[in-house]
């Protein structure tokens, strides 16, 4: 990791988190990456299996500059990262921000954030940071939650695996443009514009089975 000349932390540029297109839409600062990894709930998982490339969507939690990718022990990207070599892996994580409606088919975009990751994933073994892990896991989600749930069993934790991928080769980027139509078009008679996307949260919806009040670290929603 560098640090640019405003003085803010960097991950280091290489050749596979440099884009070839639009570059000036990308950003290795820690705080930009950092954010939308915090923001996002679901993460895509790209690694080769029997020689074929496999995505998986899955769940993630960022700890420092470390992210903690979730899955169970019989899957193929946790029984390959299980050796020492570990499985190269390239995870990605998007939020869109807007549908960008033009004047032409052609210009039509999205408004988004985005994060790709490159590096080699291994299997968390040692109990002590497994509990961190397994904890962010719940916790990325809903911040506190983990601290108000029962722990895991040990049948459960044999069950479980996650996979430790550390934030070196790591880059962000992001459109947060309006219409960009071409100017011969600007006088067609079409609507052109941005549809905003965002995430909502409802009011949290209790169980037949639950009979305690709604918890503190649950108040805050809906948001």
């Amino acid at each position: 990791m560098s640090a640019p000349a405003d003085g803010s932390a960097s991950y280091s540029r290489t050749p596979r988190t440099t884009p070839t297109r639009y570059k000036d839409r990308a950003t290795w600062e820690q705080e930009a990456i950092h954010d939308i990894l915090d923001r996002a709930y679901i993460c895509h998982l790209g690694f080769i299996a029997d020689g074929a490339p496999v995505v998986l969507p899955t769940i993630y939690a960022r700890v420092g500059s470390r992210l903690y990718v979730h899955g169970s022990t019989g899957s193929r990207p946790l029984r390959g990262a299980s050796g020492d070599q570990g499985l190269p892996v390239c995870l990605t994580v998007t939020l869109v921000d807007a549908l960008v409606l033009t004047k032409s088919a052609f210009n039509h975009s999205v408004n988004f954030r985005s994060v790709v990751a490159h590096g080699t994933a291994h299997q968390v073994t040692d109990p002590e940071e497994l509990d961190v892990a397994l904890a962010a896991l719940v916790d990325h989600a809903i911040p506190g939650r983990s601290a108000e749930v029962r722990p895991a069993n040990a049948k459960e934790l044999a069950a479980t695996a996650v996979i430790r991928l550390d934030l070196d080769e790591v880059s962000a980027k992001t459109r947060e443009d309006g219409a960009d139509d071409d100017p011969e078009d600007l006088d067609l008679p079409y609507w052109a514009g941005l549809i905003p996307v965002t995430t909502v949260h409802g009011t949290p919806q209790p169980d037949a089975s639950t009979t305690v009040p709604l918890p503190a670290h649950l108040r805050r929603y809906p948001c």
